[in-house]
């Protein structure tokens, strides 16, 4: 099985994600360029129907499956959030039964979507990883599908968007691009291979859950302890293998970034774009804000790849200075 897309698979997930919504706008935002120094380029993924990238992943899965004939009588998957959303709505426009598993103490407003799209909601574990292990647990109990978060058939979707946005600004210097359980990233290396775009693509973690970078320096999955409390998104303790294997040797470099940077890049992107964005959707501008001196006068794309943050949190983060 290809880890990553070529062009022709990326061309035809488009096809598939457009017969939900039309490509999201990229915009160069001035106040936001002012603060960088340099050129910078947004991709809206906040703009989606669910406020997301993943709805594209969870678009191009089960339309593989049901190509395939595949389509179960029921999923089961575990997300903070995001993920959930895309296979919940996805499952519900297939008519296959969606039970999604969340740590305890997840987003209520993640939590809320997931329900409106018909998602049946289980409670485990005080992390993503215990989350996703029950449901590995809950899937082979009841002979469900088991959807993970890192898939080639969702990578294939998640490509779409930077397909559009590499398309679109043709001379990007560098991107980047929030690492979670890799789909993203592997996304983006995928869509500058399939285009031959010399864009460099840079990774970004939470400092508070380093497993990727950790991973990606010694060569193998390397467990980390996770504290984030702002960046749910990347809230992962355990690399996926297949991920991993992806990023290796294509990434231009991995950036840390803490939840004060997160929460600083939150505020500009509001007080410059008037977007919201939930922690991993501003960890991009965070990475390229750490960065700015090195990309001073070059051309800056960022992912903003999120907007699903609960109002108090938004509140508390936008109140701080």
């Amino acid at each position: 099985m290809n880890l990553l897309p070529t062009l022709a698979d990326i061309e035809a997930a488009a096809q598939v994600v457009y017969r939900e919504f039309p490509p999201t706008p990229q915009y160069r935002w001035a106040l936001l360029s002012q603060r960088l120094g340099a050129d910078c380029w947004v991709k809206h993924e906040n703009h989606t129907p669910v406020g997301a990238f993943k709805i594209r992943g969870g678009l191009t899965f089960f339309d593989a499956l049901a190509r395939r004939g595949q389509l179960p009588r029921e999923v089961v998957s575990a997300t903070r959030g995001n993920h959930g959303q895309s296979i919940g709505w996805a499952a519900r426009a297939h008519g296959v039964a969606c039970t999604i598993v969340v740590p305890r103490g997840n987003s209520v407003e993640k939590n809320a979507a997931m329900r409106a799209l018909g998602v049946n909601l289980i409670d485990h574990g005080d992390d993503f990883t215990e989350a996703s292990d029950h449901a590995a647990r809950l899937a082979e109990q009841r002979g469900a599908l088991r959807v993970p978060s890192f898939h080639p058939d969702l990578v294939s979707g998640v490509a779409t968007y930077w397909w559009e946005l590499l398309r679109a600004v043709p001379r990007l210097d560098v991107v980047y691009v929030p690492i979670g359980l890799g789909s993203g990233a592997c996304a983006a290396i995928a869509a500058k291979a399939a285009l031959n775009h010399p864009a460099r693509v840079v990774g970004v973690v939470s400092r508070h859950a380093t497993t990727y970078a950790d991973s990606l320096a010694a060569g193998h999955v390397v467990e980390a302890p996770v504290s984030t409390q702002l960046a749910d998104g990347m809230a992962v303790r355990r690399a996926d293998a297949a991920a991993l294997a992806a990023l290796a040797g294509r990434l231009d470099h991995v950036v840390q970034v803490s939840d004060d940077e997160v929460a600083s890049a939150m505020r500009a992107l509001y007080t410059d774009t008037h977007n919201a964005a939930e922690g991993a959707g501003a960890a991009a501008l965070a990475a390229a804000l750490q960065e700015r001196a090195a990309l001073r006068g070059q051309c800056v794309g960022i992912a903003l790849t999120g907007a699903n943050v609960d109002a108090s949190v938004l509140a508390g983060v936008l109140q701080k200075t």
